[in-house]
């Protein structure tokens, strides 16, 4: 049995279609269909059922892919261990955040490009919330709060933020002092998040409402400024704003407690060498200039 074969299937059924996986293969999609077949004669089984819309497993196609998968990661993982130390080689694929993923870690991106010459680096900037397990990326660079997932995270930074509300707001809505006073307010938000303040030394989860949402940090500063209702923002959004008067902080008796910036990754025994070279950049950075702001 081919490995390329059987990784070429994992990617097909990671990314719900021979289109997608042939994209994040970088081959054309024949040859995936060519690779499929080979497999499925090899086993004697139909693991993929073709439809309109893509692919979809079949009972034998799911049984297969998560064996598959755990084969994989452990030829990935044998190929790193007998590598040279400090010799990257193939692709590495992030997820970053928009907001000042091209201001505080796109020069750290490059630095591992620049280290490591015989690796191929693809950085995807977005605010989105993205899938890495199935849009195949190797890690995700995320700041803020952290959701509960099955995903595996490391912490390799600090960020500070503030809730921020602009002048005429205030003068319209009062100025929010308490948290339950907070929750008759509008805000300004990414998606359904919660937001944390702390009360003396305990830590408390507010769910705010609003009806202006933004998938980008600057886009909800701006709204902010325009008097929409209060958000919160990392520093280095708010601090030309802030400076300027277009914002002003408030829930000063209530600071949100630090956030972080995290790597995270598909779940798994193995984290590939290339993962670890970056967090550990990362790390090192960053705490040459903690904090993120």
């Amino acid at each position: 049995m081919d490995i390329e074969d059987v990784t070429t299937f994992v990617e097909v059924a990671d990314a719900g279609g021979i289109s997608g996986a042939a994209r994040r293969l970088g081959v054309s999609k024949s040859i995936v269909s060519r690779r499929l077949l080979r497999l499925e004669t090899e086993l004697g089984v139909q693991l993929l059922a073709r439809t309109t819309r893509g692919a979809a497993l079949t009972e034998a196609g799911v049984t297969f892919r998560n064996h598959a998968a755990i084969v994989r990661a452990e030829i990935e993982a044998a190929k790193e261990i007998i590598r040279p130390a400090g010799d990257l080689r193939g692709r590495l694929r992030i997820s970053v955040p928009l907001t000042f993923g091209p201001t505080h870690f796109a020069p750290i991106i490059a630095e591992m490009a620049r280290r490591h010459p015989q690796l191929h680096v693809h950085t995807a900037y977005s605010d989105r919330f993205v899938d890495i397990v199935a849009e195949g990326f190797d890690c995700a660079i995320r700041v803020g709060y952290l959701q509960d997932s099955n995903l595996i995270a490391r912490r390799v930074g600090r960020i500070y933020g503030k809730l921020v509300a602009s002048p005429d707001y205030i003068k319209a809505h009062g100025v929010p002092e308490t948290l339950d006073e907070l929750i008759a307010h509008e805000a300004l938000m990414q998606g359904t998040e919660t937001w944390q303040f702390m009360n003396g030394d305990e830590i408390v989860t507010v769910h705010p409402r609003g009806r202006f949402k933004a998938d980008n940090g600057t886009a909800l500063a701006v709204a902010a400024a325009a008097g929409l209702g209060v958000a919160w923002l990392p520093d280095c959004v708010t601090h030309q704003y802030i400076a300027s008067g277009a914002l002003v902080a408030v829930m000063k008796r209530h600071p949100p407690p630090s956030a972080g910036a995290y790597v995270v990754r598909p779940p798994g025994q193995h984290p590939s060498r290339k993962v670890q070279a970056l967090t550990e950049l990362l790390i090192e950075r960053l705490e040459e200039n903690p904090p993120i702001a």
